[in-house]
């Protein structure tokens, strides 16, 4: 197997630390609009199996010729949403399979917004299902960890914990600090502004898709390993479009723990206007200039990938299920736990880019070796889960399961 790798922040490069201990693929080209960080992602690796170069992940025919001059099989997409669909239809047009940790962007309800869903995350690329299926290529959408490993846990529930699910929630809490910032998000400012700001999606069985305010239903939840209580809220994530589409469940919700200062922050930049992707224009010594206000708040707080050194405490990604067992009630919750001091010695990557990384690499090997094969756009739960979490096993990431007591109806 021949990658392209789109992308060397923080994710990108955790994954070539993480593949460069696996045997799976032959070669990696790392590619990036800044050549320099593609070439530090590679500069401790074997030459012989990583190159890096600069690509403009916009720039779709240039993505294309990339793919067929390396001749790669597959190209991983490790860049914001914003160039999710370029990189998805580079793919196609050069015959290669496709993967990605987000999926195309939504746009809200032009009228009534918080009830109903307007072009949902993924829309774009399911659209396009029937050209991936004649080409008899791959295109699996929504396998960082979440979506990704939330999604082989919902698809693990369904397939040996339950008869009939009645609930399945993501829920994903942290207790991460960072030395010496006021606000530095442990991700992609870019990205959690897109997610956090829009309007929620939930799915019921009986109602199908619809929206909430942002940071709608307010819960505790409890994570384990020492995390502890975490107030948690709904956020717009792909999950709640995935999980139904494969697992039979009658509600779906994705619940992020944000914390009430994140919150505020967050109300902040869209009182402000600091959330708009579309430029505007910024006099400057040398001119008038056009900025897009979000990337101008990305580009004043801290690279997520290089806090890793100042960073404390652990994440936890997982899913909750909610349903019946034996004819009698059952509640879990399946989890994966990265602390932030392990990822930092063993890879060099802070807890949470790691935490994502991971998955889309173990995903290729499983590709790589059939485990996991289909055409088409398909998320993670379209394949058996099992396969994919003994791989994570073996790649050192154990996950875990908790008995919940079960809530009174």
């Amino acid at each position: 197997m021949r990658v392209l790798l789109m992308g060397a922040g923080g994710v990108g490069t955790a994954v070539t630390r993480i593949a460069t201990r696996r045997s799976f693929f032959d070669h990696m080209v790392v590619a990036d609009y800044d050549l320099s960080r593609a070439s530090a992602a590679v500069a401790p690796l074997d030459p012989r199996r990583f190159t890096a170069v600069r690509a403009d992940a916009s720039d779709q025919a240039a993505v294309i010729d990339l793919i067929r001059e390396h001749r790669c099989d597959v190209l991983l997409n490790a860049t914001d949403p914003r160039f999710v669909m370029p990189l998805f239809e580079a793919a196609l047009a050069a015959g290669v399979d496709y993967l990605d940790m987000a999926m195309s962007m939504s746009r809200p309800h032009p009228e009534r917004p918080y009830e109903k869903a307007g072009v949902k995350l993924g829309d774009e690329q399911f659209a396009r299902a029937g050209a991936w299926t004649d080409a008899g290529r791959l295109a699996l959408v929504g396998m960082g960890v979440e979506p990704g490993l939330a999604d082989v846990f919902a698809r693990y529930a369904a397939d040996e914990l339950f008869d009939e699910i009645e609930e399945i929630g993501i829920r994903d809490g942290a207790n991460l600090t960072v030395d010496g910032y006021e606000f530095a998000p442990s991700f992609s400012i870019w990205t959690t502004i897109e997610e956090c700001l829009n309007p929620p999606l939930i799915y019921e069985q009986d109602r199908g898709w619809y929206t909430t305010e942002p940071f709608s239903e307010p819960e505790v939840f409890d994570f384990p390993e020492g995390i502890g209580p975490v107030e948690c809220v709904n956020v717009e994530h792909e999950e709640v479009l995935l999980v139904p589409r494969w697992v039979d469940a009658g509600r779906v919700t994705f619940k992020y723990g944000l914390g009430e200062d994140f919150i505020a922050k967050l109300k902040t930049l869209h009182a402000l206007g600091l959330d708009r992707t579309e430029p505007v224009t910024v006099p400057t010594a040398h001119g008038p200039a056009r900025v897009s206000p979000r990337d101008l708040v990305a580009a004043v707080l801290p690279d997520p990938a290089g806090l890793g050194e100042r960073m404390h405490g652990k994440t936890c990604a997982g899913t909750w299920v909610k349903g019946v067992s034996d004819g009698s009630p059952r509640e879990v919750y399946l989890y994966h736990v990265v602390d932030n001091q392990w990822s930092m010695r063993e890879y060099g990557s802070q807890a949470v880019v790691w935490q994502t990384a991971v998955n889309p690499v173990v995903a290729l090997e499983l590709l790589a070796g059939g485990a996991w094969k289909g055409t088409g756009v398909l998320g993670p739960e379209a394949f058996p889960a099992r396969p994919f979490l003994d791989l994570l096993e073996e790649y050192g990431s154990p996950w875990g399961m908790r008995e919940q007591v079960p809530s009174q109806p």
